[in-house]
């Protein structure tokens, strides 16, 4: 006997609830006889009828369906961190509501889990999005893995499975400003992948905007990767450097009499090029310094309004 627990977190879902629901529901026929389901919905903060779809889906299976709304919209890894909170499943898995990811291959991670695997990951082969999409992801994931969080599998994941010693340790780490999914593999446990191709979104509009992409990008790297503060200090060493033998060939061809020191304009280009630089230095330390402070100000990552188990 074991208990499966499904977190699906749901921001303007409406369209989506009905058919994502509909669909684990038939997948249940194809785990182990006398596995128990849990489902566990998270409405970030949706303003359109998400709420009330999922109230359906608590009525007509009221055992098995735990239902948590959040205040306010506090981003999809937070949502994810709020249903591990209500999670109570011996294993759990991630999945989104919107049916790009597909819910058959939970079963395959289940029986991986079964054979005593703690981490299983879908990646992502390909993807039936556009040129951009594909291009921003494969770019995002690559870089990610190269400059920072090494342990990541190519092509990245939204759909995980993980057991429930390992949603302790993510509920315990408890990280603000962070991508939670890529928490699990840096917790250093060996764990299997199941490749797949990433399915074109059918049903609804996604909220996946262009500027949760960028800050899901600066997150990432500044959660896992310090490169950005080792960029800053070998450029500053490199500026010194260059600064120094631009002083030492002008002083040479002052003293041979071929130049003289009016060159106004190459000196403001100098400082406008070094300004410019201590500039975008104080940018990225602010962004890991801010990340700080927000962290120690011990906030909640989330406010529930209303919970249903």
């Amino acid at each position: 006997m074991a208990k499966l627990s499904i977190i699906i977190p749901c921001y303007f879902n409406e369209d989506t609830i009905s058919p994502t629901t509909l669909a684990l529901l038939e997948q249940e026929k194809s785990f182990p006889e006398g596995t128990e389901f849990q489902y566990v919905l998270v409405d970030d903060g949706s303003k359109d009828n998400t709420w009330q779809e999922l109230l359906k889906f608590k009525n007509q299976h009221p055992e098995k369906v735990i239902l948590v709304k959040l205040a306010g919209n506090v981003g999809s890894f937070q949502a994810v961190v709020a249903g591990m909170d209500y999670a109570k499943g011996d294993v759990c898995t991630i999945l989104a509501a919107d049916l790009q990811d597909p819910p058959e291959l939970i079963s395959q991670m289940f029986t991986h889990w079964q054979k005593g695997i703690k981490l299983i990951i879908c990646n992502r082969s390909d993807r039936e999005e556009s040129v951009f999409q594909r291009m921003f992801s494969n770019t995002f994931h690559y870089l990610i893995r190269k400059l920072g969080h090494h342990n990541l599998p190519p092509g990245g994941f939204d759909l995980v499975m993980f057991d429930s010693s390992l949603q302790k340790e993510i509920i315990r780490i408890r990280e603000k400003n962070t991508n939670t999914l890529f928490l699990l593999p840096w917790l250093g446990y060996d764990y299997v992948t199941i490749p797949y191709v990433r399915r074109k979104r059918e049903l609804g509009v996604s909220r996946w905007t262009l500027s949760k992409k960028v800050k899901l990008f600066i997150d990432s790297f500044v959660s896992f990767s310090f490169f950005p503060v080792r960029l800053i200090s070998v450029s500053g060493l490199l500026l010194g450097l260059a600064s120094i033998l631009y002083l030492f060939v002008i002083l040479i061809l002052k003293l041979q009499g071929k130049i003289t020191l009016e060159g106004w304009s190459m000196m403001m280009g100098v400082i406008l090029l070094s300004s410019s630089f201590q500039m975008i230095a104080l940018g990225v330390l602010g962004e890991y310094i801010w990340r700080i402070l927000d962290q120690v100000r011990n906030r909640p990552l989330y406010v529930v309004e209303e919970s249903l188990d």
